[in-house]
């Protein structure tokens, strides 16, 4: 299987340093601070990264798992809302996907997107963290 690798360099303190993200592919590479990580301020930040990898990973994951069972999908498509509170920890994430599956009902598409959720390999190392799920289909 595959080996995938990304960088981050951060220079000076906490509050007043800064840092930039890389993607190993090259594809993406970006500030990120106190501000953007904390507050509204521009850049990116771990987070969002996670909330990337997680609704990358789970849309990939359910295709995977609806078209062995015979429900190729048009369209996954999914949000991951990566919550950070106090301490600061990840406190939850909500995942949010809308599928667009032919032939299929939305209790069917519900409980594949539960099985999605636990078997897809970000959210098996994600496991820590509480998740939530709301799936529909559109």
């Amino acid at each position: 299987m595959a080996t995938r690798e990304s960088s981050a360099i951060w220079e000076g303190n906490l509050p007043k340093g800064k840092g930039s993200m890389r993607l190993g592919s090259g594809e993406y590479e970006g500030p990120f601070s106190y501000l953007s990580r904390f507050e509204d301020g521009s850049g990116t930040n771990p987070e969002e990264m996670i909330g990337a990898a997680h609704a990358g990973c789970f849309s990939m994951y359910l295709a995977l798992i609806l078209s062995e069972a015979g429900h190729t999908p048009t369209k996954i498509a999914t949000t991951a809302k990566v919550h950070l509170g106090e301490g600061p920890k990840i406190t939850h994430i909500d995942l949010s996907t809308v599928g667009e599956v032919p032939g299929i009902n939305e209790k069917t598409f519900i409980e594949f997107a539960e099985k999605a959720k636990k078997g897809c390999p970000v959210s098996q190392a994600l496991a820590a963290v509480d998740t939530n799920l709301t799936a529909r289909l559109a």
